[in-house]
């Protein structure tokens, strides 16, 4: 399956994932070194695919990380 790829404003790769019609995840591309973001998609477009680098860009800037820096916030289960 293919996503949509897009750069942002600094040259930072970036692919769109679709997970759900409620949420889309922003992944970062070989190059770029930032955390994978999650956004809620517009409500007027339900395909990556049909949005301009821009649009992709604004969406990016809204966005929220999924990772939170520090780790999980819950211990781990595998752990002793």
């Amino acid at each position: 399956m293919s996503y949509r790829k897009f750069k942002d404003g600094a040259g930072n790769e970036w692919e769109v994932r679709d997970r759900s019609h409620a949420e889309w995840i922003f992944e970062p591309g070989l190059e770029n070194h930032s955390v994978p973001k999650r956004i809620t998609p517009p409500s007027y477009e339900s395909d990556p695919f049909e949005l301009t680098d821009q649009e992709l860009r604004r969406l990016l800037n809204q966005s929220t990380d999924t990772h939170p820096p520090g780790g999980p916030s819950r211990p781990s289960p595998f752990r002793d």
